[in-house]
Order: structure tokens, then C-alpha cells, then sequence
């Protein structure tokens, strides 16, 4: 156990280190100035703090998470309330998602990724005996996501919100809820989320650049044409780290959301792909490090949720870099620039750390 603990821990040491990497190629502008300096300083410093956090949860008692859930929860809607209130919560191209202080800033909604799976499995083991209830055993573990997600949306953020609901619905579905229940949920949050989409201008443009990115490229939105051109000037090798063109100003957010792009054209396709193998790795050495639990446990549930949930947002992240999914917003989680997913990403394996030492008490949290 403790050798696949360590694998794990090392292919998340090497993603920091190829974050790091990745994080001061992408800055550099073609007017270079010491302001890319800062770029990487703030990367180190936020690292710096996530692994701190990261390594206080690793050494916390199972336990802890579940007594701790129900007021991390309400910590984090609290949080994406200030960020709602005008003077309060910082707006940055029609978005007003961040709280700043002084010069550093800090998303909400990033905590929710972590908050919203461990109160439901939280309110799963309270409510097992009433889970095939409707008003004992559904309703209540419906009420959180009913309040946390038009929080995230008001922002507004429906690509955060949708992956909110379905890391939510991941949890609830290991934890033995009611297929019944998921029926009735598509049924009438498909048809919510296809008319905010349409009521949203901007959203059908998204969507309908994305669909023409395949029929005519050269009606494709400019972020998703830049970041395709950027993969293909890389070949199979690269043009060399640091050595790129599209960042100097042609590729929008290349430090954050299209940093594979960047890897794409500096290390090419073998660079692309090795950092998909190291995903994988991760996520195979991760299962294997939670494959003594219980499967239906609190710690399982819980951990195997957190895991895939960041892998998860590399995979989204490859998938609109790439044009396979239409244009979001999202992070690639230890690559990417960016203080409040970093610390958050590494908050998460910490507690997959923690929850991955249960010992025979903690496995008796039984969900479902």
C-alpha cells in the first residue's frame, strides 16, 4: 500500500514540476518584461500554500471529513453569497466569481467541488435507512445542490454548475441512491438547463461557433481556431520548450485554460500525449491506493469521487482545447496557472490521502 501511495504521490509531484514548467513558457509575451516574472512567482507561492493545505488533510484522521462536511458546506455557500454582493466580489469580463484580497483572489466555486460531494455522502449516511422515501430520503439530499448551484450560475458559470451536478450525481450514485431518483432528475433538469441556454445569447453562440468549427473552420470561434492552429504548428516533437509563437499574443488565455495548447506546440504530440499517459497513471495508481475500502464506505465514495473529479477536468480541458466539446472556461488542474484551483486540486488529494488510511472504524461509515 505504501508503494502505491508513493507512485501516486510521485506522478502528482511530476505534473507540479511540469506546471511549473508550462506555467512560465506560456506567460512569456512578445514584449517580454518582468511582469512574466510575476506570473511564475504567484504559481510558486500558491503551490507553496496548496501543499501545505494538501499535507495538513493528508495527516487528518478519516473521520474528520465527515464531522467536518456539513460545516465546509455551509462555509462555501456562504463564500459564493459574498461573491454575489457588488462591492464585495471582484468581476472580471462580465463574470463575478472572485473575492479579492490585496492582489491575490480566491474562486469560491472551486471550493464546492470539494464541499458538495462530502455533504452528500454526509447526508447519505444519516438518511440511509429513509433513502427509498420521497420526502425523507429525497428531497433533502436534493436541497443542497437546489442552493449551491444557482449560486454558481448566478455568477454566472453554467459550465461550473454543470460539472457541480454531475460530480454530485457521481457521489449519490455510489452511494446507492434511488435510480428512480436520477429519472425524475433528468427529466426536469434537461429541459431547465436546454432553455437557460437558449435565453442566454452568448451561450447559443458558444454553442453554435462549436458546431461550426466542423462544418466551416472558418466560422469557428477565434479562441478555438487559435488553439487548434497551435496544435498543429507542433508536429509530433514540438518546436522546443519556450519556443512557441502562437502565446505572443495570438493565443487567448495560453498560460490558463489553453496551456495544452501551448504544450501541444512546444512539445508536440509526444509531449501531448505523455501528459495524457501521466493522467492515466495518476488515476490508475489512485484507484489502487482506494481499492481496500469499502465500496460503498464514506471514505470510498468520497475519494473516488475527488479523484475522478480532477481528472475529470483535465479531460474537459483537452476536450475544448481540442474542439470536442464547445468553448469553457476550465482549468488544467497542476498545469494550469491559476492560485484558487491549484490549492483546491491539492486540497483534494489530501484528503483521497486521508481517506485512504481509514482504518476499520472509519470503513464502518456505510452509505446506502
Amino acid at each position: 500500500m505504501d508503494q502505491t501511495r508513493g507512485m501516486f504521490l510521485s506522478f502528482a509531484g511530476v505534473l507540479l514540476g511540469f506546471g511549473i514548467l508550462m506555467v512560465h513558457s506560456a506567460s512569456i509575451t512578445s514584449w517580454p518584461t518582468t511582469f512574466e516574472q510575476v506570473y511564475l512567482s504567484r504559481h510558486v507561492s500558491f503551490l507553496a500554500v496548496g501543499l501545505l493545505v494538501g499535507a495538513t488533510a493528508a495527516f487528518m484522521p478519516g473521520r474528520f471529513w465527515f464531522r467536518l462536511a456539513p460545516f465546509l458546506f455551509m462555509i462555501c455557500v456562504c463564500l459564493l453569497v459574498l461573491v454575489l454582493i457588488p462591492g464585495v466580489g471582484t468581476k472580471v469580463n462580465g463574470a463575478q466569481r472572485w473575492l479579492r484580497v490585496g492582489s491575490y483572489s480566491f474562486q469560491p466555486s472551486e471550493l464546492a467541488k470539494i464541499s458538495l460531494p462530502l455533504f452528500l455522502c454526509y447526508l447519505m449516511r444519516n438518511r440511509r435507512e429513509n433513502l427509498h422515501h420521497w420526502f425523507r430520503g429525497t428531497v433533502p439530499l436534493v436541497v443542497p445542490i437546489a442552493i449551491m448551484i444557482p449560486l454558481v450560475m448566478l455568477q454566472p458559470d453554467l459550465g461550473t454548475s454543470i460539472f457541480l451536478v454531475a460530480i454530485g450525481g457521481m457521489a449519490l450514485f455510489l452511494s446507492g441512491w434511488p435510480i428512480r431518483n436520477f429519472v425524475l432528475a433528468v427529466v426536469c433538469v434537461v429541459p431547465a438547463l436546454v432553455s437557460l441556454v437558449a435565453m442566454k445569447p452568448y451561450q447559443m453562440r458558444r454553442i453554435t461557433g462549436f458546431l461550426a468549427a466542423w462544418s466551416d473552420f472558418d466560422q469557428a470561434p477565434y479562441q478555438l481556431k487559435q488553439s487548434l492552429v497551435t496544435l498543429g504548428a507542433g508536429g509530433v516533437s514540438g518546436v522546443g520548450l519556450g519556443r512557441g509563437w502562437q502565446k505572443l499574443s495570438f493565443l487567448p488565455e495560453a498560460n490558463t485554460d489553453f496551456v495544452f495548447a501551448v504544450v501541444g506546440e512546444e512539445l508536440g504530440l509526444v509531449g501531448t500525449m505523455s501528459l495524457i499517459a501521466l493522467w492515466m497513471a495518476i488515476y490508475i495508481s489512485g484507484l489502487k491506493v482506494l481499492a481496500h475500502l469499502n465500496k460503498r464506505s464514506f471514505a470510498y465514495v468520497v475519494s473516488f469521487t475527488l479523484l475522478t473529479q480532477i481528472v475529470l477536468q483535465a479531460a474537459l480541458n483537452v476536450a475544448v482545447v481540442t474542439g470536442m466539446v464547445p468553448p469553457k472556461g476550465i482549468s488544467h488542474p497542476f498545469v494550469s496557472y491559476g492560485g484558487s484551483n491549484l490549492v483546491v486540486t491539492l486540497l483534494a488529494l489530501g484528503i483521497i490521502l486521508s481517506l485512504s488510511r481509514s482504518c476499520a472504524e472509519d470503513d464502518q461509515i456505510v452509505l446506502g
